[in-house]
């Protein structure tokens, strides 16, 4: 069992906001939203009418362009999903430096990437197929398009990575238990370098709809921006996005021998099952705070340490106060000093790409020293009023630890801490 501090050579991110962590980042922090009107299909009968989605090259010189990514025949042999991983993969493992030749360290290279539902758009176009046009219209590339692990499968296939490969299908925490994954795989001895995160891209009539029929979702039509307004007090639900956040794990010294620039420690992981509800939490926030503890424990860091809690936070009312009365349990009287903000505002709800994005975010804060902000937070919730949760505009601060957590729904909580890492 390795025991060296782990640590983050590369990140890469396709959001609501544009693609590629500066880009995204420097309009994350200046309090830019990417939630707009839905204009990829006609959203005239369903309740909710904006996403947040990930924008077009053509129309953004910060989104994306998929032929950039995959060739138009490979294009129709897998979903979106998979080519906004293939797309930050490539940007991790650019700045990661990390695209080995050799057998050896291909073998000894993970992939981990979580996601919430896989390729849901190929499956609801499969079974339209089905019905109007017969089976013998499906495409040879339908199960290989949709299924959950071929976002992982690709991006093995695309670089020789041989490693251990892995898929968590945990709902929302998926993207952050897969970087948890991936910690263990290192320190078990498996690994040696590991790409972790996760990709979600299912905005789809059908996704829409049943979100809206659970009332999850905002209904606040006329102001796409204003929609998403996590621990505000007229908060009405989340916002779907979509989008993808991977990182490159490696040991510290397995790093420096290969002159790698550590970016962040990753220092601790934990993770609990509230063994409650199908889609929601505890009030008393319990599970949420069993992950935080477990996590600061395997980390050995001391909440008098953490300068920031990246907050999974929503804008659900159930999900914003359980999760504060979570943290709560774990900081006590403590909670009023430490800045918590929820990124979601920006970008929306990334189902299981959040933990990875988030987890790149928490990475950019602590070192930049920026706390992004909460958007559309003007007027917190009673139950909040004592909270530092960083509202409107984004701050400079000394961050040398912080936590990001991620819960999803069956009751899965997942967190994760960073601190900055030995440059020495």
């Amino acid at each position: 069992m390795l025991n060296e501090p782990i640590v983050i050579t590369g990140m890469g991110l396709v959001t609501p906001l544009g693609v590629g962590v500066e880009a995204v980042w420097d309009r994350l922090i200046s309090g830019q939203s990417g939630i707009v009107y839905n204009n990829r299909f006609d959203c005239d009968e369903l309740p909710v009418k904006i996403a947040g989605l990930v924008p077009d090259r053509a129309n953004d010189p910060h989104g994306l362009d998929p032929r950039a990514v995959v060739s138009s025949k490979e294009r129709r042999k897998v979903d979106i999903f998979t080519v906004y991983a293939l797309a930050a993969a490539q940007e991790a493992l650019s700045q990661a430096a990390w695209l080995p030749d050799d057998a050896d360290s291909r073998s000894r290279t993970a992939t981990i990437v979580g996601t919430g539902i896989g390729g849901f758009p190929v499956i609801t176009d499969a079974v339209k197929t089905l019905e109007h046009r017969g089976a013998r219209r499906l495409s040879p590339f339908v199960v290989p398009a949709f299924l959950a692990n071929l976002a992982a499968g690709n991006i093995s296939i695309r670089y020789g990575f041989t490693g251990p490969i892995g898929t968590p299908v945990t709902a929302c925490a998926a993207g952050l238990q897969a970087i948890g994954d991936g910690m263990r795989l290192i320190r078990s001895g498996e690994a040696d370098v590991v790409l972790a995160g996760g990709s979600d891209a299912c905005i789809d009539p059908v996704s829409i709809g049943g979100f809206a029929a659970a009332r999850a979702l905002s209904t606040r039509n006329d102001s796409p921006q204003s929609a998403s307004r996590p621990f505000d007090r007229n908060r009405d639900g989340f916002v779907l996005g979509e989008g993808a956040g991977l990182v490159v794990l490696e040991t510290l010294t397995h790093a420096r021998a290969r002159g790698a620039t550590p970016l962040v420690e990753v220092s601790g992981y934990g993770t609990s099952s509230d063994a409650y509800h199908l889609t929601a939490g505890p009030e008393d926030g319990a599970g949420a705070a069993r992950a935080m503890d477990a996590c600061l424990k395997v980390a050995r860091e001391d909440i008098h340490n953490i300068g920031y809690i990246n907050a999974h936070a929503t804008s659900t009312h159930v999900g914003d106060r359980g999760e504060i009365a979570g943290v709560r349990k774990i900081f006590g009287n403590r909670i009023a000093d430490v800045p918590i903000s929820s990124t979601k505002s920006a970008i929306g709800h990334l189902l299981g790409a959040a933990g990875g994005v988030e987890a790149v975010f928490t990475a950019m804060a602590i070192r930049t020293g920026i706390l992004p902000p909460t958007l559309n937070c003007e007027e917190p919730g009673p139950e909040f009023l004592d909270l530092d949760l960083v509202p409107l505009y984004s701050r400079k601060a000394d961050i040398r630890a912080a936590l990001c957590n991620a819960f999803g729904f069956g009751g899965v909580n997942a967190t994760l801490a960073m601190r900055t890492a030995d440059m020495g």
